[in-house]
């Protein structure tokens, strides 16, 4: 999720902790220091005649923030972890928690400069600022796992630098687990839910993210499959220069996507149009969907008025059979059929056949909420219908039932991810945008397609 033009205040350097004691180290001198702080804020309640609790000296200010200052100087899994399950889970765990974790989004801070010149002697060999014009060494963006740095060839061309924090991809399952033990440890996790799902499907994200080399390879394939699509511009791979720890691509220039907001309405509409076009194209044409819709992962052209797509990490293929049932479903809910709706959420894996009734219900009829849009004759005007905040209504029922533990499939949470943050973009922007005449064209005959179930 690193955006190289956006203009932040850069954070202080700090060494990344790369060995996989220094990196227990870290979290338990994390986890010593939270204890003594909870111990102190306890006994201070007590002699003013308050009775403690846990969760409360756990979440306080000073607290969130050593918890989130350590995360992110660990960076990697660490640090990723908490961005996963604050963006994928918020509506199963409990506010304190996602506060923690959201604040690790955008809070990484770049590594100092002897520790870049050794990540790059490590992947091109000492000797490798030859290769440059220039080369600089305050890098432009940092996020959980890299950072990225500006360099110039001989011949004049720019070339955005990604560098891999070191020891990141050997301490992903360690960090994770550990991560997964002070979560549990400090009872934010509700009881009755399962995350360990989550993780697992962290872990194996993660190694496909950290691995620069599967991500050039994502790279290419999309500028293949958006070969006919001008609209779109994605960077040059320079494989040559392409490592599992480094990703050299081409420097493309732009501005974040946010600065539409003063745009003409039309651009807007248009700009968001193609994105959701593009979101089913990858659904339901190439099965292939880059499932991170952090905003820095796009630009936007002016003088060219074209989009620009960052950062392929994060890139999934999904189930062909399970891209059929969404198919299915979304049909169902843009032409208010309950029962293959049912069908196909079951099949997707939204409820169980052991469910309550009460809860397959509200599930149900979330969906159907969520596909508002679908249904709406026209262009759905996003930044204006408060789809979202209803939304949230809905979904709380389920994080305050406690007897509510059923999570969707990992690969559905992903997606669920990429779909709702395209539409917060839209509701950003305010765009207007005919959802149900661009998914038209991939919908199916509900009459001729069965429930595998």
């Amino acid at each position: 999720m690193i955006n190289p033009q956006m203009k932040r205040p850069t954070p202080p350097e700090t060494a990344v902790p790369s060995g996989r004691f220094s990196r227990l180290a870290s979290l338990g001198k994390l986890a010593t220091v939270v204890a003594g702080a909870m111990v102190t804020e306890g006994v201070r309640q007590l002699s003013t005649g308050q009775r403690p609790n846990v969760k409360n000296l756990l979440l306080t200010p000073a607290n969130i923030q050593r918890l989130t200052d350590q995360l992110s100087q660990m960076r990697g899994a660490a640090m990723k972890v908490g961005q996963l399950l604050s963006m994928d889970g918020g509506e199963l765990l409990p506010p304190e928690l996602t506060k923690i974790l959201s604040k690790l989004r955008s809070d990484a801070r770049p590594m100092p400069k002897n520790q870049l010149i050794n990540a790059l002697n490590r992947s091109w060999g000492p000797g490798w600022e030859k290769k440059f014009k220039s080369f600089s060494y305050t890098p432009l963006a940092a996020a959980s796992i890299g950072q990225v740095h500006l360099a110039v060839m001989h011949d004049g061309r720019q070339l955005a630098i990604k560098v891999q924090y070191p020891g990141v991809r050997q301490s992903i399952r360690s960090d994770i687990d550990n991560i997964a033990v002070i979560l549990k440890l400090s009872n934010l996790i509700p009881r009755g839910i399962d995350i360990n799902p989550l993780l697992e499907e962290a872990k194996r994200q993660l190694q496909e993210e950290a691995d620069y080399l599967k991500e050039g390879a994502h790279m290419l394939r999309y500028r293949e499959l958006l070969a006919d699509s001008p609209e779109f511009v994605i960077p040059e791979l320079y494989a040559e220069l392409t490592t599992k720890d480094v990703l050299a691509m081409s420097f493309v220039s732009g501005k974040p996507l946010e600065s539409l907001k003063t745009a003409p309405q039309k651009e807007r509409d248009r700009v968001m149009s193609k994105l959701f076009e593009l979101l089913f194209r990858e659904m339901f044409e190439f099965n292939c969907i880059q499932t991170d819709p952090n905003f820095a992962n796009y630009l936007y052209d002016e003088e060219n008025k074209k989009i620009v797509l960052l950062d392929f990490g994060a890139t999934r293929i999904f189930d062909a059979q399970r891209i059929q049932a969404y198919r299915r479903l979304m049909t169902a809910c843009m032409h208010e059929d309950p029962l293959a709706l049912e069908n196909a959420a079951l099949d997707i894996g939204y409820f169980s056949t052991s469910m309550k009734q009460a809860h397959k219900r509200l599930v149900l009829k979330i969906l159907m909420q969520a596909s508002e849009p679908l249904r709406h004759q026209g262009s759905y005007p996003c930044g204006e219908m408060g789809l979202s905040v209803r939304m949230n209504e809905s979904t709380s029922q389920l994080g305050t039932d406690r007897t509510f533990s059923h999570i969707a499939p990992t690969e559905t949470v992903f997606l669920h991810r990429k779909v709702g943050g395209i539409y917060m973009l839209a509701v950003q922007l305010k765009a207007h945008v005919d959802i149900g005449s661009l998914f038209l064209p991939f919908a199916v005959d509900l009459k001729t397609t069965k429930s595998k179930t």
